[in-house]
């Protein structure tokens, strides 16, 4: 059995990420939201190729909760240094 194609992947992914999209705006995170969305959306408007299936992956993995949740950690805390300095 042959592994399925990108065109046929991409629609399965692209909905994870929305979401994913939805999760974070049900969770009053609308920044990050309309960022993903974007993204995803740039990605999945052009060709249907292993590339954007492998962005759209990486979209979702880079987006999962946990990640998600120390990048804005991170990122708090340098705006907190860059205040203050």
């Amino acid at each position: 059995m042959e592994p399925n194609s990108a065109a046929e992947e991409l629609p399965a992914l692209y909905r994870a990420v929305l979401d994913r999209v939805a999760e974070f705006e049900a969770g009053g995170r609308r920044d990050l939201a309309n960022l993903v969305r974007a993204r995803a959306t740039r990605i999945y408007s052009r060709a249907w190729d292993d590339r954007a299936r492998r962005e759209l992956q990486a979209l979702l993995r880079s987006n999962a909760e946990g990640a998600t949740s120390r990048r804005a950690t991170v990122r708090a805390f340098r705006r907190r240094v860059i205040r203050t300095a």
